[in-house]
Order: structure tokens, then sequence, then C-alpha cells
């Protein structure tokens, strides 16, 4: 199970898995920042990509997570397999997406999500659920008949890790963990066994 030497390769495995075994949102993931006080703040969002460059989300840059990820660009994930009783923790920096990434995925969304994001001030103040209700009846009128365009302000983000940690439950709390830590200068990752 742990013999892999690339931990996508490890991270790939576990969520073809998780696919077939986790009953909801098996890219589910806890997404954790930091605000300028040095606060940590968490939340669940939604893994969309990974690949050997790193884990990709969106969401808006006028959110909470948004404007923590602008002051400090640094974030830790974590994705747990409650049915699997397996976790997979991230640490790493974080980079923007392109526009081009950014409007493709955004354009193979459903289009009442479309909506929804135009609809959206997130993580804003809403006086009532009907506020938030007429404002997607405004973007669906507005884009009657046409293909939503991207939101300004709306993003992608990918955590570019430094490590990676595979967490595998065992009886007696005896747990399997391996870390993968990224070599900047020679370009590779070293793994190494760590106690429970």
């Amino acid at each position: 199970m742990f013999r892999a030497q690339d931990p996508y390769a490890l991270f790939a495995a576990w969520m073809d898995e998780a696919k077939l075994g986790e009953p909801n949102d098996p890219n589910a993931m806890a997404l954790a920042t930091v605000d300028a006080d040095g606060l940590p703040d968490v939340r669940m969002v939604l893994l969309k990509g990974v690949d050997e460059r790193g884990f990709v989300f969106y969401s808006n840059t006028g959110s909470t997570k948004g404007g923590q990820l602008k002051h400090n660009p640094k974030a830790a994930l974590n994705f747990h397999w409650k049915s699997l009783r397996r976790q997979v923790r991230v640490r790493g920096t974080v980079e923007s997406l392109s526009k081009i990434e950014v409007g493709k995925y955004f354009a193979s969304r459903p289009r009442d999500a479309q909506l929804g994001a135009w609809a959206s001030k997130q993580s804003k103040t809403m006086a009532s659920r009907g506020v938030f209700e007429k404002a997607i009846k405004t973007a669906r009128d507005k884009f009657s008949g046409a293909s939503v365009p991207l939101p300004p302000g709306w993003r992608g983000w990918r955590v570019l890790p430094t490590q990676i940690e595979f967490w595998r439950d065992r009886p007696f709390r005896l747990h399997d963990r391996l870390l993968f830590t990224w070599d900047d200068a020679s370009k590779t990752w070293t793994k190494r066994r760590l106690y429970p």
C-alpha cells in the first residue's frame, strides 16, 4: 500500500477507492488558511483537479479564504475518508490559476451554479435569503438565452505541496503514517514513516 515513490500516484489510487467507497463528495477537503492576525481558519471545499503541479480549488477573491490567501498564500488541506478509515494531509504554498484555466472550469459548471456565482457576495452579511434569491433571478434574467460569463473576482488556486502525509487506520491505534517532503534543490520527493 505504501510502496509508492510518487505521492501523486498514491493519492490518485486512494482517491479512486474513495470514489467507490465514500457515499458523499469523495473530493471534499478541509482547507486551512491564516488571517492577518495569524488566526487559523478552516472550511470544507471541493477538490477540482490534481496533477503533479498540485491540488486545485475555486472560489471568490472577495470571500474570507480569498482575502486570507491574498495576504498569506499558504494553505493546508485535509482529506478524510471516514468509510475507508484514511486521511491525507497536504501543506504548501498557493498560486492563482490563469484566467484561461478558471474560465474553462467555470464554463463546465451547471448553469445554476454559474448564476449563483454572479448572485453571491461570498462571505458578506446577507439581510435575508430572499435577497439572495432575488439576485439569482436578476442574474438569470440578465443572461437569459446567453452563456454565463466568468464573474469578476471568481478565481482558482493551486496548492503547491511541500508535504503530503498519508494516514491509514490500524487496529489498536497502531496507525500507518507516511510523509512525503518535497526537496526543492533536487526536485524530488523524499519519504519517511512516522510513528502513529
